[in-house]
């Protein structure tokens, strides 16, 4: 087998090991809703954006005729519509009461009515708040196939388009936790930050951009950068505040 041969294989492989563990991770969740037979502390959001990024790969592999991007992104949707599903089924139905804080709480709430308000909280709806969220990830995605597939009758042009557009998703998708590394140094705390995951992230992201690389392919090489920019800036937060320092200094002011 040629260098180049094997380089390639190598570079595929990764692609698809790396980024199966990453969709993978939402088990550890999938298996807490189903112990707990509850959502808390975990997340609905990431699960529809991250749909909303496998389902666009996964158009843009089929457009290109990719069979790595094909098979990793439908894995990929099918399990991110398992958590969905699983999130959905143990959502609770029934309004719950939100406490808060002061009435100065109350100018942040516009959209609440009063007749919602209860004392110090106000009622709110998870089941309600997931259907929204889920109707909203239906419109899109119905919105993007009316546009790619009915007005962008050009092929190429609709694989530059749909390329463009997961690009886009995808670098958002990275840039979208700078909030919590903005936290981390503020707290000087890495303690909401998950070192696999980081791991995790830089091989995934390394990965594609070599892939990207390898084919010529600058919707995949670049939207993939800021997964390993990120990654570099928090192993800076790891090594400049310890989680071990971080355990020690919460000991020490309880």
């Amino acid at each position: 087998m040629e260098a180049g041969g094997f380089l390639d294989s190598l570079i595929y492989g990764a692609c698809v090991v790396f980024t199966l563990g990453m969709f993978s991770a939402g088990l550890s969740d999938l298996r807490h809703m189903r112990m707990t037979r509850s959502v808390d502390n975990v997340q609905f959001l990431p699960f529809l954006t991250t749909e909303v990024n496998n389902l666009g790969w996964l158009s843009y592999g089929a457009l290109k005729g990719d069979g790595i991007l094909i098979v990793v992104n439908t894995v990929g949707a099918a399990l991110q519509t398992l958590y969905i599903l699983a999130y959905l089924h143990y959502c609770p139905r029934k309004a719950r009461l939100v406490a808060l804080p002061s009435l100065r709480c109350l100018c942040c709430l516009p959209w609440a009515s009063a007749n919602k308000l209860r004392g110090k909280g106000f009622c709110q709806n998870p089941w309600r708040v997931v259907l929204l969220q889920t109707a909203t990830l239906l419109g899109v995605l119905l919105l993007g196939y009316g546009y790619f597939w009915l007005l962008v009758p050009n092929p190429e042009a609709r694989l530059q388009q749909l390329g463009l557009f997961c690009s886009v998703f995808t670098i958002s998708m990275y840039l979208s936790p700078l909030a919590d590394l903005a936290k981390v140094i503020q707290t000087k705390s890495t303690q909401c930050l998950s070192y696999p995951l980081t791991i995790a992230t830089l091989l995934t992201s390394a990965s594609w951009c070599l892939y990207g690389f390898r084919l010529r392919d600058p919707y995949i090489m670049v939207s993939n950068f800021p997964g390993i920019v990120t990654s570099f800036i928090r192993f800076w937060l790891f090594w400049k505040y310890p989680q071990e320092q971080d355990r020690n200094y919460w000991l020490l002011q309880t």
